[in-house]
């Protein structure tokens, strides 16, 4: 029975090596559906997880006041197609806003971004100008979801007292740190001295956002430093109870109305984010792409199960004579079927290997360009290695059926 089966399978791969330029078509043609399939969710699943871990600006149970929401600078008025341009949220504001806002078991913190782009030296060495920097107060780490992984995060002591310290990322321990305990060691920004009192666990890249290389520093200090009167800053509020994140939202855009002086009939000039609304948001995202690459890969891998089907029909109409010579000798209908379901899952596991090895590539490529880590699609990988199997046993039944009821007298005589 193995012999039987051993002999089927080298006629097949023979068989496949007679038309290699049809063969060639259909595998590849195949392995652009499992391609879409395996690339697709490889790339969405890489950046889902990595954006579920790495938002530096939200942390859980937390509500940011910012000028826009989710990130749009410019929104679309209502009237004669003017663009609504919110006003920045002012230091002013943010005073008024801390100082009004008595919300139980909240935390509040402010902070800005003072640049992208700072160089950051310690003694006869410097970092590339490519620095974040931050001015915040005390409550600014935990707020946004970072932990403290050496030293200690700011207290209200430094906060206060305008304390020229500063917290670091992770990556500066390759930098100008390398080997050596950054704790207490003074670093220079803008040719402002700090003194280093903590250094934060890695939380990696997001799109190009490396958030292992900034420096966080209290935020009168970076008042000072930093003097652009357009600073925008941002409010982050922390419910300690997730039952009343709703009423603490709403009991803070109802304060920050009144700091900002707004009527009852206008509309909000400022924008609320909430953790859980980001999170919603990738979900959704990634649930559009998961589907799109269902439905390219399905469609690619029906064109390519008619593709397969076709090339099976041409080798049964090419191979007459020899089904024939094969049935007068004894081979019997099942032998002759099995011969060629083993041509077609053959044909089909070839453009499954293929498309895989192309969808990681895919998926890596992805990955890669968007700064996120990559992951093995293990579950893609075998929904692809099942629907390959389908096509070419669904391919390969009419086909096998057909040469298996060829007559052999008239299959001789074929031509």
């Amino acid at each position: 029975m193995f012999g039987l089966f051993r002999e089927n399978v080298r006629i097949a791969l023979n068989s496949i090596k007679t038309q290699l330029l049809k063969t060639i078509l259909t595998i590849v043609i195949i392995s652009l559906g499992i391609m879409a399939l395996v690339g697709t969710l490889s790339g969405v699943d890489a950046m889902e997880k990595n954006f579920g871990g790495n938002f530096d600006t939200m942390g859980s149970n937390t509500f940011n006041i910012q000028r826009y929401e989710f990130g749009i600078f410019v929104q679309r008025g209502n009237r004669g197609g003017r663009d609504k341009v919110n006003p920045i949220i002012s230091y002013n504001d943010v005073r008024g806003f801390v100082d009004k806002y008595d919300y139980p078991f909240t935390q509040t913190s402010v902070s800005f971004q003072c640049t992208r782009n700072a160089e950051v030296k310690y003694e006869n060495k410097k970092t590339d100008p490519d620095v974040q920097v931050f001015g915040a107060n005390e409550h600014y780490l935990v707020n946004t979801g970072s932990k403290v992984e050496t030293g200690r995060g700011f207290n209200q002591f430094d906060i206060q007292n305008n304390s020229k310290v500063a917290v670091i990322g992770s990556d500066f321990l390759k930098g100008i740190f390398e080997n050596e305990n950054p704790i207490d060691k003074t670093i220079s920004i803008r040719g402002v001295k700090f003194k280093v009192i903590g250094v934060l666990e890695s939380k990696g890249s997001s799109f190009g956002n490396n958030q292992d290389l900034k420096v966080v520093i209290p935020i009168q200090v970076a008042r000072g430093i930093y003097t652009d009167p357009r600073i925008n800053y941002t409010i982050s509020v922390k419910v300690d109870d997730n039952d009343m994140l709703d009423s603490a939202q709403d009991e803070a855009i109802k304060v920050f109305r009144n700091v900002r002086k707004l009527q009852p009939l206008e509309d909000d000039n400022f924008g609320i984010q909430r953790s859980d609304d980001l999170i919603s948001v990738i979900g959704e995202v990634s649930s559009v792409l998961r589907i799109s690459a269902w439905i390219i890969s399905i469609i690619t891998i029906l064109g390519s199960s008619i593709a397969l089907m076709n090339i099976m029909l041409v080798t049964v109409s090419q191979r007459t004579r020899e089904i024939g010579i094969r049935k007068a000798i004894g081979a019997k209908r099942s032998t002759i079927s099995t011969q060629f379901f083993i041509e077609a899952i053959v044909i089909g596991q070839f453009g499954c290997i293929l498309g895989i090895v192309l969808g990681i590539l895919v998926g890596y490529a992805m990955a890669s360009f968007f700064e996120v880590s990559f992951q093995v699609p293990w579950t893609a990988m075998i929904w692809a290695v099942v629907m390959s199997f389908l096509v070419a046993l669904i391919s390969g039944i009419y086909p096998a059926a057909k040469a298996a009821r060829l007559d052999p007298i008239e299959s001789l005589r074929y031509e």
